[in-house]
């Protein structure tokens, strides 16, 4: 048996079940962890606010993936490259301690109430004024001090492909109005795994979900993602400020180094100084308006396609979303753990979040995220993997 069809095999011998019914460690998984391939369950039982967290393993043909119920996070995502070779291609820690206790950095997180920024950490909503926590800089930033990344989601598996978690996020948490019942779905299906979000609220709010994995294609640890080809399919960006919030214009890539509509390397023009909005990002940390968004019809262009430039591995981002920030990892600075005894290096990931635009609730000229009391917040995103 191949080191892939073992990792398999282990898989489906994993339990499964809610947080009434954690993940138990057979042999064949405990083998799996000893060499390298998964994290340990063990090792994500805890109790965080009364909760209790744990690991859920999916899997279905040659994919497999690991999901905790702490922040709802996409710990391990392993695809085969090029040789059938099984790559972890997320970035992640392999404890739910690493998760509480190390720098914040949304490893795998879903983010929320709102992904990305709002400025001043304030908004008004029928005509009242809604205040924020600061948590970078003047503005706020992925929900707050205490985001969906930072709670223990309730979590069922309904198969062995598929992960439901659901959280209650409380009228005024984080100054957000409203009572809002949020669940999210993860299924990996044999080419890769689909993310659907789902919401209601019994007042009117504000929310952009996202989620918020680095992906390094050549295995999470390996080095610099500068290498990799990323192509996105957006012709028009949403410049930013000093502080990273949107100024409100929508502006062409063309003849600057956001303009990736053919494949590029990332690193190619990365530390463009010339370029104002390179020096406010440190590098790559902006909103692209997908071409889906604009389409007079609607049609199957994908987001984004990256593509490892060592392993083969390609992965095709889909969305209903209108825009894709695109990071790549410029603030990383190789402080933190990663499983199998890797570091979170300079540049060594990249994120492609899926996500209304950032500061919208500000911006009425950008697609509304406003979310109705009665109405529903529907979303989803796909990354599709194979290789070349």
């Amino acid at each position: 048996m191949n080191k892939l069809n073992f990792l398999c095999s282990a898989i489906l011998l994993a339990g499964c079940g809610g947080n009434q019914q954690p993940v138990t460690a057979t042999a064949e998984t405990t083998t799996a962890i000893a060499a390298g391939l998964l994290p340990n369950p063990d090792s994500f039982r805890d109790t965080v606010d009364g909760l209790t967290t744990g690991l859920y393993f999916l899997h279905n043909g040659n994919l497999t993936a690991a999901i905790t119920n702490y922040g709802a996070r996409v710990v391990s995502l392993i695809v085969p490259d090029r040789n059938g070779n099984p790559t972890d291609v997320v970035l992640g820690y392999d404890s739910i301690g690493k998760y509480i206790h190390q720098p914040d950095t949304y490893f795998g997180a879903i983010v929320g109430r709102y992904g990305n920024r709002i400025g001043q950490a304030k908004f008004k909503l029928n005509g009242k004024e809604y205040t924020l926590y600061k948590n970078n800089g003047p503005n706020t930033l992925h929900g707050g001090k205490k985001g969906f990344d930072a709670v223990v989601w309730t979590a069922r598996k309904l198969d062995t492909a598929t992960l439901r978690l659901t959280y209650l996020s409380k009228d005024g948490e984080e100054g957000y109005p409203g009572n809002l019942n949020v669940t999210v779905i993860y299924t990996l299906d044999s080419n890769g795994l689909r993310i659907d979000y789902d919401a209601t609220t019994d007042k009117p709010t504000v929310l952009n979900l996202t989620n918020h994995s680095y992906f390094n294609l050549n295995g999470q640890g390996s080095g610099t993602i500068n290498n990799h080809l990323l192509q996105l399919y957006a012709d028009h960006y949403t410049p930013v400020d000093s502080t990273l919030i949107p100024t409100g214009k929508v502006e062409p890539v063309a003849g600057t180094p956001f303009d990736f509509t053919k494949p590029t390397t990332i690193g190619g023009r990365v530390d463009d100084t010339a370029n104002q909005q390179i020096k406010f990002g440190k590098g790559y940390d902006h909103n692209f308006m997908l071409l889906n968004s604009i389409a007079d019809e609607p049609s199957n262009l994908p987001a984004a396609i990256a593509t490892g430039d060592l392993s083969g591995i390609v992965m095709s981002v889909y969305t209903d979303q209108p825009g894709i920030q695109f990071y790549g990892g410029n603030f990383m600075a190789g402080t933190n753990p990663l499983k199998a005894g890797k570091t979170d290096g300079y540049r060594t990931a990249f994120c492609l979040e899926t996500q209304h635009f950032p500061n919208s609730p500000n911006e009425p000229s950008f697609p509304s995220t406003t979310l109705k009391a009665g109405e529903k917040y529907v979303s989803w995103t796909f990354f599709k993997f194979s290789t070349k």
